[in-house]
């Protein structure tokens, strides 16, 4: 495979749960968990990108990396292509992974499942996502369901994301997991593009590059990580990881 890059996007402000990339599980910030995930997956090198001297501080002190990027970015997408021309402007990386900062609990074998996808020429981008076991996740407008062909064994083409309880009928449900995979031709093509009308209505910008005709593959796997976005989410979190390294 191509050199890879691993950048995960954080900020302080969030509408839910500000500082969210701070705050303490199980002793150590989320932000560092994520981190020790993304490091784990052993795919590339893990470089936090933020906007914050607060989470800059908490990366270094424990061990990692990480670069400073603009405060004004309207998605970790945008904040991933800034920061990936300052990390290496000659062009050596090949594939960059967004991976969200606030899934503490995000298996690394995940990511490194969803980078294998790009092995497939074809693909421009590469997800994850997991079938759907519960009622909540089913019904719930927080959690993003793709609708996908199948391509291969644990392996989906994507059609279609949203919030939405779908689709109908009999068959699996597929929970999103937040992270891509993007070939560096096609990060660089989707921050360029202009939002689209059904990113806009579902509030999903995986629409945008759908809906320009990006081909999207989605790996299959076992168990959706905890997405962190309220306080009962984090306390669902401190609950799974007490005592946990």
């Amino acid at each position: 495979m191509a050199d890879i890059l691993i950048l995960i996007p954080a900020r302080m402000a969030a509408a839910r749960l500000p500082g969210k990339p701070l705050a303490d599980i199980a002793g150590k910030p989320m932000i560092e968990h994520v981190l020790r995930r993304a490091e784990a997956a052993a795919v590339g090198p893990v470089v936090v990108a933020t906007d914050s001297i607060e989470i800059e501080a908490a990366v270094q002190k424990a061990g990692g990396r990480s670069v400073m990027t603009r405060a004004d970015h309207a998605s970790g997408s945008d904040r991933v292509f800034e920061a990936l021309g300052k990390l290496d402007p000659g062009g050596r990386i090949e594939i960059v992974v967004n991976v969200q900062g606030d899934l503490p609990t995000l298996a690394p074998d995940t990511i490194a499942e969803a980078v294998a996808l790009l092995a497939d020429k074809a693909v421009d981008i590469a997800t994850a996502a997991a079938e759907i076991r519960t009622a909540e996740e089913r019904d719930s407008a927080g959690v993003v369901k793709v609708i996908g062909s199948p391509v291969g064994p644990a392996r989906l083409r994507a059609l279609y994301f949203t919030r939405a309880t779908a689709p109908y009928g009999e068959g699996p449900l597929y929970h999103h997991i937040g992270l891509y995979a993007f070939r560096r031709a096609a990060l660089e093509r989707f921050v360029q593009l202009p939002q689209s009308p059904l990113e806009k209505r579902e509030r999903l910008e995986q629409l945008r590059a759908l809906e320009a005709g990006m081909r999207i593959d989605v790996a299959v796997v076992d168990v959706a990580p905890l997405g962190v976005d309220t306080p009962e989410d984090l306390a669902r979190a401190r609950a799974m990881l007490s005592g946990r390294s």
